[in-house]
C-alpha cells in the first residue's frame, strides 16, 4: 500500500538509517516485489527479493524522486536480480540430490574410489595398445555382457573370431599390467 504523502518524509528518514523508515518501505514494496520475482519464474524469490532490498539500502542514498519513481527504482532492480539469477543458472549444471539406497553408504568410500580410478586409469592405458578388434570384443564381452553370439553379431565376425580376439586381448592385457606392477 503506497505511503502518499507521508513518502517524502519516510525516504529522508530511511536515507538517515531510521530503523521505522525502512521498515515501512519495505511493508509497502517487499510483496510486490517477492510476487513479481515469484510470477518471472524465480525458484526462491524471497532470497531475490532480500538481494533486492540490499541493493536499495546500499543505493539509497544517490536515490532522487517520488514515490512513483521509487517503486519503479526498486523493480528494476528486482528485475536485474532476477536477470543476473537467470544467467547465473544456465552457467550451472544441473544437480540432482544424493540419496542413500538401502545398504549404502553416503559419499562413498574415498579409499574405493581412489583404487577404483587408478585400475580404470591403467586398464585405459592396457586397452589402447589392443587392436580394435580386441577392444570391441573385451567392451562388448566384459562390460555390455554380450554372449559370444551376440558379440559376433554386433561386430560382423564369426564366433571363432571373437574367441580368438578375446583370447589374444585377455593375455596381451594380462600382459601389459603385469608388465606395469613389475615395473614399478
Amino acid at each position: 500500500m503506497p505511503l502518499g504523502p507521508k513518502f517524502e518524509a519516510t525516504l529522508i528518514e530511511a536515507k538517515d538509517g531510521a530503523e521505522w523508515a525502512w521498515a515501512a518501505l519495505y511493508r509497502d514494496l517487499a510483496g510486490p516485489v517477492t510476487g513479481y520475482l515469484a510470477s518471472r519464474g524465480a525458484r526462491d524469490a524471497e532470497d531475490l527479493a532480500s538481494e533486492t532490498f540490499l541493493q536499495v539500502a546500499r543505493n539509497i542514498q544517490r536515490f532522487e524522486g517520488d514515490e512513483a519513481a521509487f517503486r519503479s527504482w526498486v523493480f528494476v532492480i528486482a528485475h536485474r536480480r532476477l536477470i543476473d539469477w537467470r544467467r547465473s543458472q544456465g552457467r550451472r549444471p544441473a544437480t540432482v540430490p544424493i540419496t542413500a539406497h538401502d545398504g549404502e553408504r553416503w559419499g562413498g568410500d574415498v579409499e574405493v574410489e581412489a583404487l577404483d580410478r587408478v585400475v580404470t586409469v591403467e586398464l585405459q592405458q592396457a586397452f589402447g595398445k589392443l587392436t580394435d578388434t580386441q577392444r570391441d570384443v573385451l567392451a562388448l564381452r566384459i562390460i555390455g555382457h554380450f554372449t559370444l553370439e551376440e558379440t559376433a553379431g554386433v561386430i560382423g565376425k564369426r564366433v571363432g573370431a571373437v574367441k580368438a580376439a578375446q583370447r589374444r586381448g585377455l593375455l596381451a592385457l594380462r600382459e601389459q599390467l603385469d608388465l606395469k606392477r613389475v615395473t614399478q
